[in-house]
């Protein structure tokens, strides 16, 4: 299993953007999808973004234009940039790798993006 660390969240203004970064224990190069969730406390976690090992990426609908996932295998590190943010995006966010479509490693803390109007 990975240990993974998120990082780079925070209180910013609606408009405004922040870049998260995922830090992996181990290698990550021959890891196919890492993905971006964010959790709102009560509601269950949702999938934001993934990027395959060759560049394909994916967005939820609600942040498709806004977010901008990528990753560096020789650093062991997926990104995720979000501009334009909006109150709707806080949450916790955290990083997974996807095995089968679904998150592999143990959660870690996650990283707290605050937006507010």
């Amino acid at each position: 299993q990975l240990q993974l660390v998120e990082s780079g969240g925070g209180l910013v203004q609606a408009g405004g953007s922040l870049r998260l970064s995922c830090a992996a224990s181990g290698s990550i190069a021959s890891i196919d999808l890492m993905g971006w969730y964010r959790q709102v406390p009560g509601k269950q976690r949702e999938s934001v973004a993934f990027i395959s090992n060759g560049g394909r990426t994916s967005y939820a609908d609600s942040v498709k234009g806004r977010f901008t996932i990528s990753r560096d295998n020789a650093k062991n590190t997926v990104w995720l940039q979000m501009n334009s943010l909006k109150p709707e995006d806080t949450g916790v966010y955290y990083c997974n790798r996807l095995v089968g479509s679904r998150p592999f490693d143990s959660w870690g803390q996650g990283t707290q993006v605050t937006v507010t109007s």
